[in-house]
């Protein structure tokens, strides 16, 4: 499953949404994807999971790069 994550670079700051920045990350789950990530310091904001054509239209975009955990 990929895994569509918001989040802001440092742990202390404030969810802004036009300072909030996005990476794709393919998981198991929700929890494997936040425990891949626990060591950026990233204060996440949401992980959202995008499935049919959420993800169809994600894959469209040019900044679509999937990690995996």
């Amino acid at each position: 499953m990929i895994y569509k994550v918001y989040y802001q670079e440092g742990i202390s700051e404030i969810p802004v949404r036009e300072n909030t920045k996005v990476v794709y990350v393919e998981g198991a789950s929700e929890r494997e994807v936040r425990y891949y990530l626990k060591d950026r310091n990233y204060n996440i904001e949401l992980v959202q999971l995008l499935e049919g054509n959420y993800l169809e239209y994600e894959q469209n975009s040019s900044n679509f790069q999937v990690e995996n955990a």
